[in-house]
């Protein structure tokens, strides 16, 4: 019988959740979500001692804002193999008894070394130009383990509560060969594996148990995740085969990496790029430092997960603005690229324009008004229409609503300084008069429509032998304050008559020659 498709997202609470991260997430859900299946969030919480407190939280709420929603799991609701939390799980033994199928098949050991004498065993290693120290199917004869003990030593130091790991039996030259789905055959000879520890001192499973555990358990299909697991992925077949359940084993895919933008090592938290790094907002609370988020910058979370998407990921064709539908309907792992992919700053922003043009005028303004309100406090009370006016002429330049108010601020607020650069070139008595000139133009007009008003500017400008351009950017700076901006006369049109002749004159009163 076919296998149902379930996918899991498992991220330790270890801090915020970056955007490496969620991309993972996000190829689950659509490779969950193409097939009719699940898509499961999992908390990998086995190493308390990196455990951070609000990071839980933070990844439901990221998941939440991408729109990336779990149907099972932390904070998603449970499912038939609820708890999802690995420190939870770990109080119903499930994680003890797999563990110890592994000793009594002899596949993996107790091993009671001190962590003096594993410094001592690497130190040795070092000292005889060992590239890689490790615990290993021939370092492990000569540490302290049930391998090297007698059963009875074992016992004794079992009785007396000595502490011990379990570390699983890597056969010595063996040639281990799995599947990647992105990679296709990878081959490994297991003296390039060590013997991994299973389940620590203190009674809790490591990732490299837990995470099997959990994905037999749970029925897992597909196990997603970065390329630098790979290395580990040997010691994870070995183990499915020595529990008897290869048959259970999910299907690999390891991930390329999110490089930086020149292309030289893995994007990092710390990237200098100019752009965030992580979806939301990140205080941590170890290092006291503050990351700024995606949504904070002011993305759309649906350009986010189309950029986040096409990092590694080539659908076919050129279409680059893809709804979340499509990305489901066109998402397969064997179009994932196996190189890493450059993080582009620039072409982020731009997903984010496109976005932002394709929103209606009016979607445009609910999402400015909250930022006109902080800026004017109330002061200059615009219609919603007069703002989604507003928005249609200054969308095309922005790439975010936050820029909206630098670019739209003499809408709403009357100049009183102006373009010195543009003074000083075209001020002058002809071009006053024509301003004067003009105002009492438009004055006169009965309808003040953009295509008017601009038939009045040029027929006033031939009256007085000028041509448009002569008088065109100083009669902008005259009304805007600025050089350069929008269709000029559209925005003539928005600002109405008697605001416009009132600029006009203004500008005249703090401009005479």
């Amino acid at each position: 019988m076919e296998r149902r498709v379930r996918l899991r997202f498992a991220p330790s609470p270890t801090g915020g959740l970056h955007m490496g991260g969620v991309r993972t997430a996000l190829f689950c859900y659509l490779f969950a979500k193409k097939n009719n299946g699940d898509f499961i969030l999992r908390i990998e919480d086995t190493d308390q001692t990196r455990y951070v407190n609000g990071a839980e939280e933070y990844i439901i709420n990221a998941l939440k804002w991408c729109g990336i929603e779990p149907n099972e799991g932390v904070g998603f609701g449970d499912g038939p193999h609820a708890p999802y939390r690995q420190s939870e799980r770990k109080e119903l033994g499930i994680y003890k008894k797999y563990a110890e199928q592994l000793i009594a098949s002899g596949n993996a050991y107790y091993a009671f070394d001190t962590s003096e004498e594993l410094d001592a065993m690497r130190k040795r290693l070092e000292a005889a130009k060992v590239v890689a120290p490790q615990y290993n199917s021939v370092t492990r004869q000569t540490m302290r383990n049930s391998l090297t003990l007698s059963e009875d030593e074992v016992k004794k130091l079992m009785d007396a509560g000595t502490p011990y790991v379990i570390r699983l039996k890597v056969p010595r030259n063996e040639e281990i060969r799995f599947h990647d789905i992105i990679r296709g055959w990878v081959v490994v000879n297991s003296t390039q594996v060590d013997d991994k520890v299973l389940l620590k001192s203190d009674g809790m499973p490591t990732y490299h148990l837990a995470h099997i555990v959990d994905d037999i358990e749970m029925e897992i299909s597909h196990a997603v995740r970065g390329e630098e697991w790979l290395p580990s992925a040997p010691a994870h077949i070995l183990i499915y085969r020595y529990l008897g359940l290869e048959e259970k084993m999910p299907l690999l895919a390891h991930l390329p990496l999110i490089l930086k933008p020149d292309g030289n090592g893995k994007l990092s938290k710390r990237d200098k790029s100019g752009l965030p790094m992580f979806p939301l907002n990140w205080f941590d609370e170890r290092t006291k430092e503050s990351y700024v988020g995606y949504r904070e910058s002011g993305f759309f979370p649906e350009a986010f997960i189309n950029m986040l998407a096409l990092l590694g990921w080539n659908p076919g064709g050129n279409q680059e603005i893809m709804s979340k539908e499509e990305l489901i309907n066109l998402f397969s792992f064997e179009r994932v690229n196996k190189s890493g992919a450059k993080f582009d700053p620039e072409k982020t922003k731009w997903f984010n324009q496109q976005y932002l043009r394709a929103k209606s005028d009016s979607e445009l303004a609910t999402l400015f008004m909250p930022l006109l309100e902080e800026k004017l406090k109330g002061e200059s009370q615009k219609s919603k229409k007069f703002i989604e006016g507003v928005c249609r002429l200054v969308k095309e330049k922005a790439h975010f609503i936050t820029e909206f108010w630098d670019n739209a601020i003499y809408f709403f607020i009357a100049p009183t300084a102006y373009d010195a650069e543009v003074l000083k070139k075209r001020l002058n008595e002809q071009t006053i008069d024509f301003i004067k000139e003009v105002a009492t133009a438009f004055n006169g007009l009965n309808n003040f429509t953009a295509a008017e008003t601009e038939t009045t500017f040029k027929a006033t400008a031939e009256k007085l032998g000028l041509g448009a351009g002569q008088v065109m950017q100083l009669f902008r700076v005259s009304i805007s304050g600025v050089g350069g901006g929008p269709a000029l006369f559209e925005i003539v049109e928005l600002l109405g008559k008697d605001e416009i002749v009132s600029r006009l004159n203004t500008f005249m009163e703090k401009n005479k020659i």
